[in-house]
């Protein structure tokens, strides 16, 4: 699995309330999206495979994202 840079997940963590963020924190989530972004990816691949696709279009990633209950705030 490729790694995310650590920096922009301690920026997410902090414009969402954290007043600190440990570097352990900020990687954790880069960890947590990483396999969240997998998981969505590969139900949004079968999709368009069985849509008779080979392009992964937005609305595969919408419907993996709701097929997986991750509801966007």
């Amino acid at each position: 699995m490729s790694r995310l840079a650590v920096a922009p997940f301690e920026k997410i963590l902090k414009e969402n309330g954290a007043k600190r963020v440990s570097f352990s924190a900020a990687e954790a989530l880069s960890v947590v999206t990483s396999e969240l972004a997998a998981a969505i990816s590969r139900n949004a691949a079968v999709l368009a495979e069985h849509a008779g696709r080979k392009t992964v279009i937005d609305r595969d990633v919408e419907l993996a994202r709701k097929n997986l209950r991750l509801h966007a705030q």
